[in-house]
């Protein structure tokens, strides 16, 4: 079941995404060769708490961290540890924030120092999908649309858009109705309706689109070890068009 916000609990959703919006913030600006995810992990944690926010990953089906700190070829959901960044590295950092009893949820992909030319590109073509996804929330548009707006364009760039994960609805809970996938068929899939709100997130991989989960039963990497990218945003879907709740 779809569950539609009014205005003034897309409001409360808002201050969730505000928080967000500030940790990534903070976050970007010690990304850097020989820190450590943990590190990464530690900082967001104190950050959600300091602003009044509890971490939404943390416990959620026993993940252990408050962020998903995804390096080169691991898709999503990496586990923060002791792992440093080194130069030449990308990580995309996932993370959710409840606040007052509503979710935001947003990730971004990092270079770590300078990377290779494919790197940088992989980066600006999921951020460039990221926006080509949100300009068709329009009401009236369908789910279909959205999608085929990421995988016509990803694919026409020379990349490949991840299947077995999607995007999703979210509200009182991190993941509700409906699936957004990245892929479709314009015309096709679930009306967008005012009320609505999704996290669109497009993953994005240099080679394959096949994936596969390590034993830990969480981290998602590419089949083929080559880099992949990330980019969320938390969405409502307003009489007016999109309106993005992770960003001012």
């Amino acid at each position: 079941m779809i569950i539609r916000k009014t205005p003034r609990q897309i409001q409360q959703m808002k201050e969730a995404g505000r928080i967000v919006w500030h940790v990534h913030q903070e976050l970007a600006k010690v990304i850097a060769p020989g820190i450590t995810t943990r590190e990464l992990d530690a900082l967001a944690e104190r950050l959600i708490r300091q602003a009044g926010g509890i971490p939404t990953f943390k416990g959620y089906h026993g993940y252990p961290g408050s962020i998903c700190a995804s390096v080169n070829e691991v898709v999503i959901h990496g586990i923060p540890g002791e792992r440093a960044l080194a130069e030449g590295d990308v990580i995309a950092i996932d993370l959710g924030v409840t606040y007052g009893g509503w979710v935001g949820d947003s990730a971004y992909t990092h270079p770590v120092g300078r990377v290779s030319p494919e790197a940088e590109r992989l980066l600006e073509v999921t951020r460039n999908a990221l926006e080509k996804a949100i300009a068709r929330c329009y009401p009236g548009n369908r789910l279909g649309d959205v999608g085929h707006a990421v995988q016509s364009y990803v694919e026409s760039q020379g990349f490949s858009v991840v299947r077995d994960f999607v995007g999703h609805g979210v509200g009182e809970r991190m993941h509700e109705d409906p699936p957004v996938p990245n892929y479709g068929l314009p015309g096709t899939g679930v009306t967008l309706r005012p009320g609505m709100v999704l996290a669109i997130e497009p993953m994005v991989n240099a080679g394959t689109e096949e994936v596969r989960v390590l034993r830990d039963g969480w981290t998602v990497v590419t089949a083929d070890g080559r880099y992949s990218a990330h980019f969320e945003h938390t969405v409502a879907i307003t009489e007016d068009g999109p309106v993005i709740l992770t960003k001012p």
